[in-house]
């Protein structure tokens, strides 16, 4: 039976950790012994993860006392090394962010990997030395694969770091399309109307999500007399900024705020519509969702838009004018998904892309 460790920060809301727990549990039902890292073990999809799957927390100290920091750092890394030291068949750093969830995976297993879930140099607005200096702290080139979740990342990162072509590896996130279905049949207080709604699901960052833009655009249509609704699912940092340009704006008729769900599938079922006006994205989650219970999408050109460009829904530049029209032509038109998503398919080209790397 093959051994293999994942390490990421923790199983909060948000795509990488929704992505984690839909690939450790698909494994699980293989024949692999999974042992998962955490720098802690907290987060709402906990209860979600398949309690045959060791957990373990590896944390870094952060005591304020540089030295006293540093030695107590330097002695976990000792005993981690001596306990696991290539204890694995495979070990991969999934959150790509975390320089302990580096040294944990690249430690437990000469058949190391980091993800990378994101198109980085976009991420650091093509400031080449800042995103050559993150994954140097990463010490990328001492991964034995480099896994991108969408073309688009792959392409400029080896465009910065031409050394590791060859190492690189294309491979989008597991989807359980079986749940999803079944999730989005239970309950929720909020009803199904006669008026067109969007849906947006996902963390409140302005930096990436960039939801002001919705906002913007739901301002131009109710001037232009539109009917619509704008359901937003999920918080964040900057919640509390969008619903005061909410109120500002006067349109807390048309966009509601429903919080963080765990099981935010109900509210595709009653919306007719996804939207996603961020700056930059890995390979959206919500893409897979979307397509899974045949809902539209309106999205900017973030990573492998090309996906959904035609055949699942409508693309806009990051311009407000752009996303204006084109959700403006859905509320006229609609949009008409002629051929359904074969997620069963998708996760087989996924998985036999993974066993060979194990």
């Amino acid at each position: 039976m093959k051994k293999l460790l994942f390490s990421a920060y923790s199983l909060d809301i948000g795509g990488i950790e929704k992505a984690l727990v839909t690939l450790l549990n698909e494994l699980q039902k293989k024949e692999y012994k999974i042992t998962l890292i955490l720098e802690k073990k907290e987060g709402i999809f906990l209860q979600e993860l398949n309690p045959k799957i060791q957990i373990i927390t590896y944390t870094p100290n952060d005591d304020k006392n540089i030295i006293k920091r540093k030695i107590i750092n330097c002695i976990q890394r000792i005993k981690f090394i001596l306990k696991y030291r290539n204890k694995f068949d495979f070990a991969a750093s999934f959150a790509t962010y975390s320089n302990s969830s580096s040294f944990v995976s690249r430690t437990a297993s000469k058949n190391s990997c980091l993800w990378v879930h994101s198109d980085y140099s976009t991420i650091y607005k093509d400031n080449i030395k800042e995103m050559i200096k993150f994954f140097k702290e990463k010490k990328y080139n001492k991964f034995k694969h480099l896994i991108f979740v969408s073309k688009k990342a792959e392409q400029s990162f080896v465009s910065v770091f031409p050394k590791v072509k060859g190492k690189t590896i294309v491979c989008n996130n597991l989807v359980d399309s079986k749940k999803i279905e079944k999730l989005s049949n239970e309950p929720i207080e909020t009803q199904k109307e006669n008026i067109t709604t969007f849906l947006n699901v996902g963390r409140h960052d302005e930096k990436e999500k960039r939801l002001s833009r919705i906002i913007e655009v739901a301002k131009k249509l109710k001037e232009n007399n539109y009917q619509f609704r704008i359901l937003f699912v999920g918080d964040g940092k900057n919640t509390e900024e969008y619903k005061n340009m909410v109120k500002e704006y006067k349109l807390e008729e048309q966009i509601i705020f429903v919080g963080k769900k765990q099981n935010p599938y109900p509210y595709f079922k009653i919306s007719d519509c996804v939207i996603l006006t961020s700056d930059y994205e890995g390979y959206p989650v919500v893409f897979l969702e979307s397509m899974i219970l045949n809902k539209p999408i309106i999205t900017t050109q973030v990573s492998d838009y090309e996906d959904i460009e035609g055949k699942f829904g409508y693309i806009t530049t990051k311009d407000i004018d752009d996303i204006y029209n084109k959700v403006k032509l859905f509320i006229e038109n609609g949009f008409e998904i002629k051929e359904k998503f074969d997620a069963e398919q998708y996760n087989s080209d996924i998985m036999e892309k993974l066993e060979k790397i194990f």
